[in-house]
């Protein structure tokens, strides 16, 4: 029988989500939709002092502009609290689990000794209970907390789908805490019943989890269930060679998008931290869930490289769609004042703009030009821009462009034809005539230019400074 792919995402919503975060939403999607499995997205939201709804709607938005779509979710463990007490119950009743009543500061005064004698700090079983073994007697009004009974002998082993085998013995682990003092269950223990309700298949994500992975291995068999396959994905650096994350500097899904960012760029820039297929630098998402799997996927920490991200967006920008492009730069030119409906055809203007811009912001900035009103040209200015010699030059180019077919051939040609008749170099003419329509000499190429621009505002500013 082939076995039903079901892996899933399961942030904790304590801060913005940045790229390490979301490359741990990309390859479980990515495995899931490759096996035509089920991809789901599960809140982790027990810390009730640190989650925030905020934080909530930024990951729900940051995969929907990826388009990571989801089979089942958002979960949010907080309403799945009377599930957890359910199996604490089952497990207390079972032996899995026992009340512990050692308060906090006994708790702290135990590691204190551990450590100034040198051993790992750790809870001693103190409120185990074995056979034959006589318990403390219950204090008063202490309210236990519920530990998980983790086996003593023996190691826990896995077979990593990223790391290859581990194997961590049970000695060194001690008896985890399932259930606080007020009955909130803790993060290990929600994991593995969230993992077992939702028949999860392939568990992937960040290697900071390979010291949970034995606990909840444990506390999953126990519970009668089958681990699923493990893949705990290397760290993603930042540019600086440290772990990436919100306190060092770490931008945010939703400053990608503000900075003018395709989502196309940051899904394949993301795929390659840490996966790689052959040679490929730019795929589509198509192309990349078809060439997905586990088996290629790096086991060295990934480096954040910004020029490498930049480099990849300016790749899918210079080969996006000219109307689509235009609809998602719209709202930038918009922040800048620019009326896209007056003027020159916004799809022109990102058309022309598109080749050599990184971002959406860089063509809203470059789309600037035409939006403005003409330049007023002091007579001081034109003399120190516009050399006198080519004035019968400029006065020949109107003249032939009134005259001439409204394309960028015809344009080209009536530049060559004026060239030729006054013996000059094209930069000679075309940094006159730029400056003239936009009081610069920084524009894409001229002849294009013309075109966008149209033609009677094309003569009607060069007419101005001749």
């Amino acid at each position: 029988m082939v076995m039903h792919i079901r892996t899933r995402f399961a942030p904790s919503p304590t801060g913005f989500i940045h790229l390490g975060n979301l490359r741990s939403a990309l390859y479980p999607w990515a495995f899931a939709r490759h096996n035509k499995g089920d991809f789901i997205l599960r809140i982790e939201d027990t810390d009730l002092e640190r989650s925030t709804q905020e934080a909530v709607d930024v990951i729900i938005e940051g995969m929907a502009w990826l388009g990571l779509d989801l089979d089942e979710g958002p979960i949010y463990q907080m309403q799945r609290i009377d599930r957890y007490r359910e199996v604490v119950k089952e497990m207390l009743d079972a032996g899995l689990a026992y009340p512990c009543y050692m308060s906090e500061d006994d708790l702290n005064a135990l590691r204190d000794q551990q450590m100034a004698n040198k051993e790992k700090p750790r809870y001693n079983g103190l409120w185990r209970p074995e056979p034959g073994k006589e318990l403390p007697a219950v204090p008063e009004g202490v309210l236990p907390v519920i530990r998980f009974k983790n086996p003593i002998g023996g190691s826990v082993i896995w077979q990593d789908a990223v790391k290859g085998q581990i194997e961590i013995s049970n000695d060194e682990l001690d008896d985890l805490v399932i259930a606080r003092s007020d009955g909130t269950p803790t993060y290990n223990f929600c994991v593995v019943v969230d993992d077992l309700d939702m028949n999860i298949t392939h568990v992937i994500r960040g290697d900071d989890h390979v010291n949970n992975t034995p606990r909840q291995i444990n506390i999953m068999k126990a519970l009668g269930g089958t681990p699923p396959v493990y893949a705990h994905l290397p760290t993603v650096l930042n540019d600086s060679g440290e772990k990436m994350s919100k306190r060092n500097g770490a931008m945010s899904v939703r400053d990608y998008q503000k900075a003018g960012y395709l989502p196309e760029a940051i899904l394949n820039y993301l795929a390659r931290l840490g996966w790689s297929h052959g040679d490929a630098e730019v795929f589509s998402k198509e192309q990349f869930v078809n060439w997905f799997d586990l088996d290629s996927l790096g086991r060295s920490p990934a480096q954040h490289n910004p020029e490498k991200l930049l480099w990849l967006n300016h790749q899918y920008i210079q080969n996006a769609d000219p109307v689509q492009l235009a609809e998602l730069t719209k709202p930038f030119a918009h922040e800048l004042g620019i009326d896209t409906e007056k003027g020159p055809n916004f799809v022109d203007v990102v058309t022309l703009l598109k080749d050599r811009a990184n971002t959406l912001i860089e063509i809203a900035e470059g789309a600037k030009l035409f939006y403005l009103p003409a330049p007023m040209h002091s007579a001081d200015q034109i003399a120190a821009n516009i050399p006198q010699e080519i004035i019968p030059a400029l006065k020949d180019l109107i003249e032939a462009v009134k005259s001439a077919e409204h394309s960028k051939t015809a344009y080209a040609g009536v530049f060559k034809a004026v060239l030729a008749k006054h013996q000059i170099k094209m930069p000679a003419l075309a940094m006159p005539v730029r400056y003239a329509l936009f009081a610069t000499t920084q524009t894409p190429a001229i002849d294009s230019v013309l075109v966008v621009l149209g033609k009677n505002e094309v003569v009607e500013r060069l007419s101005k400074v001749v």
